[in-house]
């Protein structure tokens, strides 16, 4: 089960819908199976079909987490018009296997659909998500 609080929930949606119809993606981090920040990153590729991390930001977030012990991490991204479940980019580009993917769906403008996901060596496993 991933808990995840439901102010970083409805911001993880408020984020996909500002950057629509480009996916938007970002990062939450914490410790101890709680997240404590979201960052909300750039989609270099400012495409509605996938999205790239800025490098330089990616490095700060990856900095304050290192800084701040944080082990606990979770990818989240949006599908534009597809379903929440990883696309075959986003299985072969998943490069955190300790981390959580977190999906946000706008296939359905008024009733977005988060889900989480595994991703290791290719293989995807579907997490329940609770909002505490």
């Amino acid at each position: 089960m991933l808990n995840v609080s439901k102010s970083f929930a409805e911001e993880m949606i408020a984020h996909a819908r500002e950057e629509d119809p480009k996916e938007c993606c970002g990062v939450l981090a914490g410790s101890k199976g709680e997240f404590l920040k979201l960052f909300r990153m750039t989609n270099v590729d400012a495409s509605p079909y996938r999205f790239s991390w800025d490098p330089k930001e990616l490095f700060q977030v990856w900095k304050e987490m290192e800084d701040n012990d944080w082990e606990h991490r979770a990818v989240y991204h949006s599908h534009t018009h597809s379903a929440a479940y990883p696309s075959d980019t986003d299985i072969r580009l998943a490069g955190w296997p300790e981390a959580h993917y977190i999906i946000v769906s706008l296939e359905d403008k008024e009733n977005p659909m988060m889900r989480a996901f595994r991703i290791v060596d290719g293989d995807v496993s579907e997490e329940d998500i609770a909002l505490v």
